[in-house]
């Protein structure tokens, strides 16, 4: 045998070639995750926030279209609260289900979400749906 035909486990053993960059790749994808987390997270907050808003304000204004005020047994006219409903969204870009009663009013607003760091990762768009229901109280 020859010197050759040895082979030196000294230096395979210290040998730590690509270690580094694995830890350092694998590094840059958790902070990547987390910043998608943080940025995609709070838009999904931010939009639920603004959906929630839009459907109470638009089952609030609904639900001012009262009559029998005088009768002292003020109801909601239905008809009226829901054209004022439907003009409350389509004057926002919204669609929604609007649902109403003599005694309540309920506005569902929904909206897709698209995920802008997450879709790297496979995240789809979100759908977030909102209900709000309004009863008028006299107070």
């Amino acid at each position: 045998m020859k010197a050759d035909d040895f082979v030196d486990f000294k230096k395979l053993k210290d040998s730590q070639d690509g270690v580094v960059t694995a830890f350092v790749v694998g590094l840059l994808m958790t902070f990547i995750v987390c910043a998608g987390l943080g940025v995609d997270g709070g838009r999904l907050v931010a939009a639920r926030l603004t959906l929630a808003d839009h459907a109470e304000n638009g089952a609030r204004l609904a639900a001012q279209e009262l009559t029998s005020l005088r009768t002292g047994s003020p109801k909601i006219d239905q008809q009226a609260a829901h054209r004022s409903a439907l003009r409350y969204l389509n004057d926002n870009n919204l669609t929604g289900d609007i649902s109403t009663s003599t005694n309540s009013v309920s506005v569902t607003v929904s909206q897709s979400v698209e995920m802008s760091i997450l879709k790297l990762f496979g995240a789809k768009d979100h759908l977030i749906s909102v209900t709000r229901r309004v009863e008028p109280r006299d107070q």
